[in-house]
């Protein structure tokens, strides 16, 4: 397990070096809770994303928030490693721990 800067611990799977944004800052943007229980919560809530599915795809994001989040992808922005990681944790099947 690695943990990010907002203390939540995640798979090692999903570590990667972030260069600008941490996954706090991307909830802040999307304009979600962003502390660790709130996002704790959240991936534990919609997760897992049906097979084939992208993250800017899941139902449960407003317009604005699923076209920022396609849009970071498309264009391969500063924002798109960190939507990447969420995508990843959302498509995986918890392990119960």
């Amino acid at each position: 397990m690695s943990r990010d800067s907002a203390g939540i611990d995640f798979p090692d799977f999903c570590t990667m070096e972030l260069p600008n944004h941490s996954l706090s800052d991307l909830f802040e943007q999307l304009g979600l809770p962003a502390d660790a229980a709130s996002i704790e919560a959240f991936v534990a809530t919609h997760r897992p994303l049906p097979e084939g599915v992208a993250v800017a795809d899941a139902p449960f994001w407003t317009p604005s928030q699923a076209q920022f989040l396609r849009e970071e992808i498309r264009e391969d922005a500063d924002w798109a490693e960190v939507v990447d990681s969420l995508g990843a944790l959302l498509s995986h099947q918890s392990g119960g721990g």
